[in-house]
């Protein structure tokens, strides 16, 4: 199974979040990622076979419980791209208040999961959300000028969770499961 640890949106973004997307639509290029499965990466795993499954799982919990983040309020807004705005591969929305819990989670699961025998990451964490990959780069100019001229506030949602979750890839796009939630401190 494919799995990674995550913050979700709550369904109150969601139409704040396909709004944000339809002033990118006519950039030609953009594959958009469905806002009812928008959120927050703090670690893709990849392939899991199930008989590590609970070890994974157990590993998560440990980093909640260790990472000490209580409950929080994240503020979803702004605009980036990734890697950057010369060649955008991915079209993103910022987090203002609720990065340094955001950035702790990540921290803490990191840990954790690299002690149960993940690979390390292999960039900075940067917490996002994904709004849409760029196939080519027909609409590139669209996107440049719009992350420069815009700064959105898609709203705030209060942190409750850190889910562990299971993508399955298909023709239409990947499938979401949650496969457990782990609560943040009390």
């Amino acid at each position: 199974m494919r799995l990674f640890v995550s913050v979700d949106l709550p369904e109150s973004l969601v139409e704040s979040v396909r709004a944000l997307q339809a002033e990118f639509a006519d950039a030609d290029g953009l594959d958009f990622v469905d806002p009812a499965q928008a959120h927050v990466t703090l670690k893709f795993l990849g392939e899991v076979e199930e008989s590590a499954y609970a070890e994974t799982a157990g590993a998560v919990e440990r980093a909640v419980e260790r990472s000490r983040v209580g409950p929080f309020d994240a503020a979803f807004g702004g605009l980036g791209v990734f890697p950057s705005l010369d060649y955008v591969s991915v079209l993103w929305l910022g987090i203002g208040s609720g990065a340094v819990e955001l950035a702790a989670l990540h921290e803490a699961v990191e840990r954790e999961c690299v002690a149960a025998g993940f690979d390390p990451a292999g960039n900075e964490f940067t917490p996002h959300v994904t709004l849409a990959r760029m196939k080519h780069g027909g609409g590139k100019e669209l996107v440049q000028r719009l992350v420069r001229e815009r700064d959105p506030d898609v709203g705030t949602a209060r942190v409750t969770d850190v889910r562990l979750t299971e993508s399955t890839l298909t023709h239409e796009g990947p499938e979401y499961e949650t496969r457990e939630r782990f609560a943040l401190g009390k």
